[in-house]
């Protein structure tokens, strides 16, 4: 990985219960070029995603949570 950074916001639009929360950001995780995923406890439905767009595209990041079955959208591209 380069040491390049930027982050996105993902929303994700279905409430989610602890398990599901956790299973994708260990999934958003794995993926290279990104360095952090995590949804806020006290915004369960936005995941804030550090990565290296050099790496990984944001849309690569959404498509991995719309892979999961749910509906989201980037936040501030």
């Amino acid at each position: 990985m380069s040491d390049y950074c930027t982050d996105v916001l993902i929303h994700i639009d279905e409430a989610l219960d602890d398990a599901n929360i956790h299973d994708i950001e260990r999934d958003i995780s794995m993926i290279d070029g990104v360095y952090s995923a995590c949804v806020h406890e006290n915004a369960r439905h936005l995941m804030l995603v550090d990565y290296d767009p050099e790496d990984v595209a944001a849309q690569d990041l959404l498509g991995q949570v719309e892979n999961q079955g749910l509906h989201a959208e980037l936040i501030g591209l």
